[in-house]
């Protein structure tokens, strides 16, 4: 683990629960593409830096989930980098506490208060394009989470985050969270059809052709559509819904889990609604999912 790994002239890897993107700036500088899920992420990521010989001057996050900037803080009080992220992305990285409340809807109890919801506040400013460094742009890849966004380097290495999982995490975890389905479906549509010398996602293997394994994604995801329509045949409400899904994917169920994919199943629900396919109704005062009969 942290093994690092040069994908370009300029640009490299290092393997991690979550791979975190090196770019080199020059002969000293260096940018990370997130840092890691916690402070002994950041000690690693700074031990290699030191052991290259590179300064970090700044941090471009993907997105604000705590697995990809749990080493923000450790490094920036380490190095006093500059951190950027997208739009929203920026306001839960300068609250992280937000994470953990969103997913669970309201304030969230000690056992969603970890490394793993739950990261340490780092200082965050906007992403733009004039805070990028020459031979940097970004990618908005919308779906997973609010506003995330990937990043190309000018030797065309493509950092995906977390838009795409490989076939392992896909058939052990099945549902993958989700924020947006729709915007996760057109953002993988694009990244079907993007070309690159080398494609880098934090959740599976850098290869230089993304095409079958966003297909693959894209597949899963109208997968477990349909399924949420066929158990909706029948009037159900959400809590048995969820039951559902957890038994017919073989899913073990925990607090972490009930909210996580909890929150993508609502996800799911939503964009079936808006594309006029799944009705709600009210009886003896719960709301029943019923999919329509032409759905």
């Amino acid at each position: 683990m942290y093994e690092l790994y040069q994908v370009g002239a300029d640009s490299f890897y290092l393997q991690a629960p979550a791979k975190i993107g090196i770019f080199r700036l020059n002969e000293t500088d260096v940018c990370l593409i997130d840092s890691g899920n916690d402070k002994n992420a950041g000690r690693k990521v700074r031990q290699i830096l030191d052991g290259n010989g590179w300064q970090l001057t700044s941090i471009y996050n993907t997105h604000s989930n705590a697995d990809h900037i749990g080493g923000n803080r450790y490094l920036q009080q380490q190095t006093n980098c500059r951190i950027y992220a997208p739009d929203i992305e920026r306001d839960f990285i300068n609250h992280p506490i937000l994470e953990p409340a969103f997913l669970y809807g309201g304030f969230p109890c000690g056992d969603l208060r970890h490394k793993f919801l739950l990261a340490q506040e780092s200082r965050a400013m906007l992403l733009t394009d004039n805070c990028l460094p020459e031979g940097l742009s970004s990618i908005k890849l919308a779906g997973h989470f609010f506003d995330m966004a990937g990043y190309r380097t000018k030797d065309d290495v493509v950092y995906l985050a977390d838009c795409l999982s490989s076939r392992e995490t896909l058939d052990k975890y099945q549902i993958g969270f989700i924020y947006d389905v729709g915007e996760y479906l057109n953002t993988l549509e694009h990244v079907k059809t993007m070309t690159a010398k080398m494609f880098v996602p934090a959740h599976a293997e850098p290869t230089d052709d993304i095409s079958e394994l966003a297909q693959m994604n894209i597949d899963k995801v109208l997968e477990i559509a349909d399924k949420i329509l066929n158990i909706c045949k029948t009037p159900v409400t959400f809590e048995k819904l969820l039951q559902r899904l957890f038994d017919d994917y073989e899913l073990r169920m925990n607090f972490e889990q009930y909210v996580l994919v909890g929150s993508t199943v609502r996800s799911y629900l939503s964009y079936l609604r808006d594309t006029e396919r799944m009705d709600i109704q009210f009886y003896n005062n719960e709301m029943l999912w019923q999919s329509k009969e032409n759905a």
